[in-house]
């Protein structure tokens, strides 16, 4: 390991977090921007609404296995390098939307955009857990996932101001200077000093190589306490988000007849993920990870329930609840899964964010399919049926809980 210096390490680990954190915003503000964007582009691509959608959809499995890889890459190459090349790659690539000309090119560059900005996430807590002393770990998760609502929350507002307002070219050449600025203080910032993963000093064949990356994932995947990590962050993720896509809807139609900007401004009620997300570390230190499961999983249920109150105050109160809860979740699982690898530990934040970006893709046709039966209502019977599969994982997650508290804190 490459060895620091205490004043230098601790100078080091406060830029790190800086650097991680507005990465982190710049990454979602490019994930999301398009979101708040979509009737501008079935307009100015001239697609229908249904097709504009593709530019989400297709993002999240892309996102999903691209976190895999640069899991791979990070352990092998370190975690500095993909992080700053891949962000520089993504500012460029802001440049190929201003001048796309077709839908087609336009979901090509989305695609190739995802797959770059896939490194900070599946990168950044592994990044934490290696540079930082283990007092600042689990602060320093609190802030980046309070980071990434941030980011989430002013990508769709961003995006649902720049439609109302702006050309399709102006826009996108407002988001690559967003970037450019974001994408050179990361790289400022980031220390130039890192603990290298001691598996790339190893020399051994590639298809030793290859055989060591594929027992990784298969060793953390086959951990049960990881493995029901995983299935939380995933069904919670699956139900928030795609709530959050079919209340725009529904708050759009009779009688509440919002606009399309105004619908937009529900992503505000992010904002009490974003506080919950912050005050996370003390939580988790002072009750553990099992109780805040469980206080989340009732906070989900109440939100969604008071949604049903047919009053447009019920259904954003509800909403503040439930993703006060979802990102109190969220919180819990990836301090526990960077806290529980001790190898391996880009696999196995990337294999979680993997689970996590699939229950998005996947919670979408799945609560389609209550949304053509009985429209909020109906969704809101198939986000019980996954609240209760949540209540079954964390459950079974209770059952080692004294194991999985001792090997959380003994670091």
């Amino acid at each position: 390991m490459t060895e620091l210096t205490p004043s230098y390490r601790s100078h080091a680990q406060t830029r790190l977090i800086w650097a991680l954190c507005i990465a982190s915003v710049v990454v979602y503000i490019n994930l999301y921007t398009v979101q708040g964007m979509l009737p501008s582009i079935a307009e100015h691509f001239d697609v229908s609404g249904a097709q504009a959608t593709l530019v989400l959809s297709v993002t999240s499995f892309t996102l999903a296995f691209s976190l895999l890889f640069y899991a791979v890459l990070s352990d092998r190459i370190g975690r500095l390098a993909p992080i700053v090349v891949s962000l520089w790659l993504l500012a460029a690539s802001n440049v190929l939307l201003i001048f796309a000309q077709t839908f087609d090119e336009l979901v090509w560059v989305r695609l190739l955009q995802v797959a770059l900005l896939a490194a900070v996430p599946a990168i950044s807590m592994a990044y934490f857990k290696e540079q930082l002393a283990p007092s600042f770990m689990l602060k320093a998760a609190a802030v980046y996932i309070m980071a990434n609502s941030m980011g989430g929350i002013a990508g769709r507002i961003f995006g649902g101001l720049m439609a109302q307002n702006l050309s399709w070219q102006t826009s996108m050449g407002l988001v690559f200077l967003v970037t450019l600025i974001g994408v050179a203080l990361v790289t400022y910032l980031l220390p130039r000093k890192e603990i290298k993963p001691a598996v790339i000093k190893q020399k051994v064949s590639l298809l030793r190589k290859i055989k060591q990356d594929f027992d990784g994932f298969v060793f953390h995947f086959s951990d049960p306490q990881m493995r029901l990590a995983y299935i939380v962050g995933g069904l919670a993720f699956m139900m928030m988000v795609n709530q959050f896509s079919f209340i725009q809807l529904h708050i759009m139609a009779e009688p509440y007849g919002l606009s399309r900007f105004n619908a937009t401004l529900i992503f505000l009620c992010y904002s009490s993920g974003t506080f919950a997300s912050y005050l996370s570390a003390k939580w988790i230190l002072r009750y553990g990870s099992l109780p805040l499961f469980r206080v989340a999983l009732c906070l989900m249920l109440c939100g969604t329930l008071l949604t049903l109150v047919d009053t447009l105050v019920a259904i954003v109160i509800g909403f503040l609840i439930t993703a006060c809860g979802f990102f109190l979740t969220h919180s819990c699982c990836n301090s526990f899964v960077a806290m529980r690898a001790t190898s391996h530990r880009a696999k196995a934040t990337s294999l979680y964010l993997c689970c996590y970006y699939l229950g998005a893709s996947l919670g979408g046709s799945y609560l389609m399919l209550f949304w053509h039966e009985a429209e909020w209502n109906g969704v809101v019977v198939g986000s019980m049926s996954l609240l209760a599969l949540l209540l079954v994982a964390i459950w079974r997650l209770g059952i080692h809980q004294k194991s999985t508290e001792a090997l959380i804190f003994e670091d």
